[in-house]
């Protein structure tokens, strides 16, 4: 039994299992590896613009504390539940320990929809929401960063509300803040970033000239405009593009830099084009040279697998891709390159840990080094990731979250079990 549960907890077991089953791993040793050191569930009342008080649900679930403090997003969406965070803090320990980052994963979230509330209500949600988990983080217990629904402003209100409990200033509890409250040039923009230098590296490997490529992209928020942004910089037709509110086609390549100003200043791109509106699922099985599924889990199911027309799959978003797509890709890996998701976003993990230490450090770099730094280790992780695969004739995944699987491993065994 557990208190984890639902089709995205189970889809990280699923993919664990594939992964120690590779690895020989003993039965007695994969629980220890799997299971969250920590989940906290709380309460957040705050009182309404009308005067009633509303009471929402907080999670925060802590993978392992192994290689350094815990890492990761903090999610305001109605669908955040217990298991999805658990499932996300895991994916996110694997992640850390692929790119070599001295973290354990961690994630949290609310179950709320951030766009139901004014600024006010949504200051004291977040507030509120930290106060709870003071007992829990600290800059060497667990660091919080943005995650869907959240965002630099919310960040700083996250840092403002420690620092006031601390009686000082702790700008390091947090990633992800405004530049001006302690935050590193390029973190805003280092998962997309981080995406697109991905695809470029991996057109290399295919010899695809991506000057006149096209590709599309599903989810237009933080990750997926910024992807679209880079990749259209590179030469590259954005054919197609989506969020929650629907979906926009255009065969000849779309205005990304108008798309990603409208979508900025207006929240989405609901309203931007009736002509170019297009099916948000038919979408992913457009033919294209890349496909950037860069929303939410789950999105390519077996079936959707089967009618990928893309030649590289480069998931933006957290677990993208079902247990049952797996095997259908691994099967046409010759046809379709995957980018595995603890890979192609973790840009922004990587510049999130340049931001702690820069704040830990109060030394702080100039935007050309935070780049170049966070591509050097992104290249290193793709080497390692396609020798791996290569040499044991597996899939891009399996080779991926198994280096990130045996290197937690490796230091638990190092440090053998407490008492």
């Amino acid at each position: 039994m557990t208190v984890y549960g639902g089709p995205v907890f189970d889809m990280a077991v699923k993919q664990f299992e594939v992964i120690a089953d590779y690895l020989s791993m003993p039965s007695d040793a994969r629980a220890r590896l799997l299971m969250p050191k920590r989940a906290v569930t709380v309460s957040c009342p705050i009182h309404r613009d009308d005067g009633t008080t509303a009471v929402f649900e907080g999670y925060r679930v802590q993978h392992h504390l192994t290689l350094g403090p815990t890492k990761g997003g903090t999610r305001f969406a109605a669908s955040v539940d217990l298991g999805e965070v658990a499932a996300l803090a895991i994916w996110m320990s694997w992640k850390c320990a692929l790119v070599g980052l001295p973290y354990g994963g961690a994630k949290g979230g609310i179950s709320v929809d951030p766009s139901s509330l004014s600024k006010r209500e949504l200051e004291a949600l977040s507030r509120r929401y930290m106060q709870e988990m003071i007992p829990f983080v600290g800059p060497h217990t667990d660091v919080m960063a943005p995650d869907m629904g959240t965002n630099e402003q919310i960040m700083a209100w996250f840092m403002d509300t420690y620092s006031m409990y601390q009686g000082q200033t702790v700008t390091e509890i947090v990633t992800g803040k405004p530049v001006s409250a302690g935050g590193t040039f390029g973190r805003r923009e280092a998962t997309g970033r981080g995406v697109a230098h991905l695809v470029r590296r991996a057109a290399d490997e295919l010899d695809i000239r991506l000057d006149g490529a096209t590709a599309v992209v599903q989810g237009f928020g933080n990750v997926g405009s910024i992807a679209a942004l880079e990749l259209h910089n590179m030469g590259v037709k954005v054919i197609a593009a989506s969020d929650h509110t629907g979906a926009l086609y255009r065969p000849a390549g779309l205005d990304v830099p108008e798309l990603v100003k409208y979508a900025t200043s207006r929240g989405s791109l609901s309203g931007y084009s009736s002509e170019l509106a297009f099916d948000s699922m038919e979408m992913l099985t457009l033919p294209c040279d890349v496909l950037v599924p860069a929303a939410v889990e789950r999105v390519i199911n077996g079936k959707v697998a089967g009618n990928l027309r893309c030649r590289i799959l480069a998931e933006g978003a957290n677990g993208p891709t079902t247990p049952d797509a797996d095997r259908i890709l691994e099967k046409r890996q010759d046809e379709i390159f995957l980018i595995p998701d603890i890979l192609c976003n973790s840009g922004g993990v990587v510049v999130s840990y340049f931001e702690w230490v820069q704040d830990l450090q109060r030394l702080f770099w100039e935007e050309d080094e935070v780049m170049q730094r966070e591509y050097q280790i992104l290249d290193r992780a793709f080497k390692q990731v396609l020798s791996r695969s290569q040499r044991d004739k597996v899939f891009n995944r399996t080779a991926a979250i198994a280096i990130g699987v045996e290197r937690v491993r490796g230091a638990k065994e190092m440090r053998g079990l407490f008492p």
